[in-house]
């Protein structure tokens, strides 16, 4: 078997993708005919059957899965190294960047500053979502960079890396002053607004308050950080806010400051973005003004 026909490689890789024909052709702007097909004539040529039915759709047999895996890196690599090659031209970087909704608005306002350059033309995309989702597109290369409040293990995220760019702690907050109650007991006398359970900060809360014995009547939980702050503001209730989010505005009242639980805050992204200069100046910036809890033993890519 001297040569292979990548083109009829590319079709199978994008209809195991898909899990259909219908949507590789969809995909590919190609009839499904056309797929089927050149599919066929890829199979003829590694003498095998590459897929079988599974209800409405396709799955890999055991020699479509071999042939998937080494097309997947293939193509990968490719997409790749365009990437690579259109970042060092002078046009318009393209940068999309997955948020984490449980974050504050204002502090990763603040980090995307840092990853712009007045003298660099960015263009820059930013999308919002839970860590999960954005991790899932960021590993299909549907993103470039997710500032996210957890990182990720490398050695179960082969190819991605993440850098903490720091921490702060968080705070109670309530729109009324919390003067006849003392902390953490006014927790149970009054509804309690938290970060949606999905998001890291969420959990180590609901950790917390577990861990004190707290009988707590939770009236809501927010996966959007500012959709909390601007509801808490009008409620009889304590919500959850960074301590050093800018809360202290006027009607805004500090309960108490929790300093066993804090906000991270990283940037995930694939080895193919380690040469973006956007991402080399987060992962060499100093943000201890920004997170004055930043911890300095996090190791960083080369």
């Amino acid at each position: 078997m001297s040569h292979i026909n990548y083109n009829h490689l590319y079709y199978f890789w994008h209809a195991c993708r898909a899990g259909s024909i219908a949507g590789a052709a969809e995909a590919l702007s190609l009839t499904p005919q056309t797929i089927t097909g050149q599919i066929k004539v890829l199979e003829e040529r590694l003498q095998g059957k590459l897929f079988r039915r599974q209800g409405r759709g396709l799955v890999p047999t055991e020699l479509g899965q071999l042939v998937f895996r080494y097309a997947d890196r293939m193509f990968m690599l490719g997409q790749e190294m365009l990437d690579i090659v259109n970042y060092r031209k002078e046009s318009h970087l393209l940068l999309d960047v997955g948020v984490a909704d449980a974050l504050s608005k204002q502090r990763v306002s603040k980090v995307l500053e840092t990853a712009v350059a007045a003298e660099e033309k960015i263009h820059l995309r930013c999308f919002e979502s839970t860590h999960e989702m954005l991790l899932e597109q960021l590993s299909q290369h549907k993103l470039d960079m997710i500032i996210s409040d957890c990182s990720i293990d490398p050695t179960q995220q082969e190819g991605l890396f993440s850098v903490k760019l720091g921490e702060c702690p968080i705070s109670f907050w309530s729109a009324q002053p919390i003067t006849d109650y003392s902390f953490p007991g006014c927790l149970e006398t009054y509804p309690l607004l938290i970060p949606g359970r999905r998001s890291m900060l969420g959990r180590r809360i609901l950790n917390w308050i577990t861990t004190q014995g707290l009988q707590v009547e939770i009236l809501g939980e927010f996966d959007d950080a500012a959709l909390m702050h601007a509801f808490g503001a009008r409620q009889k209730a304590i919500f959850v806010a960074a301590a050093l989010d800018g809360c202290q505005q006027e009607g805004i009242y500090e309960v108490a400051r929790l300093d066993a639980v804090s906000e991270e805050y990283h940037i995930l992204f694939s080895e193919r973005m380690i040469q973006h200069p956007a991402v080399q100046r987060l992962c060499q910036a100093d943000f201890s003004a920004l997170f004055p809890h930043q911890s300095t033993d996090e190791k960083k890519p080369a």
